[in-house]
């Protein structure tokens, strides 16, 4: 699966959820987390916006995904259970606009540093490999 593939299947699911959300309940709070999240969002809105019932106080996405991924990856580095770790992440929501803070959780040698960053920048790629594996 590409990533081209996953985000078609991931946009007409969003698409079909958010038409049946505007009609049954466009007072709701939409809260996306699908990936892409900087592209699923919007198709959400065009979704209520076309139902004439679109609040843009309603429909948002979450990009909590990044700091889960990164709190994981630096926990493993640190020997820690990921409930004592807490990684800033800024920026995007893909490849390299993903940037975590690293060094408020440690002090990493340069090495380790880059290599948590590029992990933690790369993790959606790793997911698409995983689901690309699995289906042959």
């Amino acid at each position: 699966m590409t990533r081209d593939d996953l985000f078609n299947t991931n946009a007409k699911i969003v698409k079909t959820l958010a038409e049946a959300a505007s009609q049954t309940c466009p007072k709701a709070f939409l809260c996306i987390i699908t990936n892409p999240v900087n592209s699923t969002v919007p198709i959400a809105a065009e979704v209520f916006k076309k139902a004439g019932v679109y609040d843009p106080k309603r429909i948002f996405g979450v990009t909590t995904l990044d700091v889960v991924r990164a709190n994981t990856f630096v926990a493993e580095v640190l020997g820690k259970n990921v409930s004592e770790v807490n990684v800033t992440v800024i920026g995007g929501h893909a490849g390299i606009t993903i940037l975590p803070i690293l060094s408020q959780v440690g002090d990493f040698s340069p090495e380790v540093r880059d290599k948590l960053t590029e992990r933690i920048q790369n993790a959606g790629t790793e997911v698409v490999e995983a689901k690309a594996g699995a289906v042959r």
